[in-house]
């Protein structure tokens, strides 16, 4: 079977699943097609890749995932149709990093999820600063995606009540090229930059650790489609 065919029925079962146990909310066509750009995604579960993978079946769609997916077999197996890139937790994972950028070569779309750890509760975490390395050498736009309410499935599930997804996308932006985006200080600056602009499309509720900042004038990235110039 072709590959391509192989993961368009599992993302059709897939969004099947999802469809019947929840309520998805948003207009998952407002992703293009076609890239390369990132999705810079909040990660509150399980549900996160699947509901993302599934209803955007027809994108050249690739995302990083920890290393440790690969433990069980199954989830594994997914994760390796969907061309997942193993990523190494708690530091920096050069050969992740490498993956990623050639992918974005390649013009696909790669989702990442700049927390680098379910939150549980759908609070924003800290952001961790791969996803600006990755963009900032690829020089592709970024794209806030927010997820909440999956962090209810399980009490939803059990009361046999469905589980109220919401999905939305907020606009492009590039990351500036300037030096000190590139320092350590720099990149964490971007990051939580980054962050805010998720924070933006979610509920108050849900701002987390970055809470009272929305509201901060980014300095690091700039609005839109345009290209950047390489430095």
């Amino acid at each position: 079977m072709n590959d391509r065919i192989g993961v368009r029925i599992i993302n059709f079962f897939l969004r099947a699943i999802i469809r019947f146990l929840c309520k998805v909310d948003g207009d998952f066509n407002q992703v293009p097609q076609t890239g390369p750009f990132i999705l810079a995604v909040n990660h509150i579960n399980f549900m996160d890749a699947p509901l993302i993978a599934s209803h955007l079946n027809n994108h050249p769609l690739t995302v990083l995932a920890k290393e440790e997916t690969w433990d069980n077999p199954i989830i594994g197996a997914f994760f390796s149709a969907w061309g997942a890139i193993p990523i190494k937790r708690g530091e920096v994972d050069r050969e992740a990093f490498s993956g990623a950028v050639t992918a974005l070569n390649e013009g696909k779309i790669l989702a990442v999820a700049p927390e680098g750890t379910r939150s549980g509760s759908g609070l924003l975490r800290k952001g961790y600063p791969g996803i600006v390395i990755i963009a900032y050498k690829a020089n592709v736009p970024i794209y806030p995606i927010a997820i909440y309410g999956s962090e209810d499935f399980w009490f939803k599930l059990r009361h046999l009540r469905k589980t109220h997804i919401h999905f939305s996308m907020g606009e492009p932006f590039y990351i500036k090229n300037e030096t000190d985006a590139t320092s350590r200080v720099g990149r964490q600056e971007t990051v939580d930059e980054i962050m805010r602009q998720i924070a933006k499309l979610l509920p108050t509720d849900y701002h987390g650790y970055y809470s009272g900042e929305i509201s901060k004038e980014p300095k690091h990235l700039v609005f839109g489609l345009r290209k950047q110039p390489q430095v």
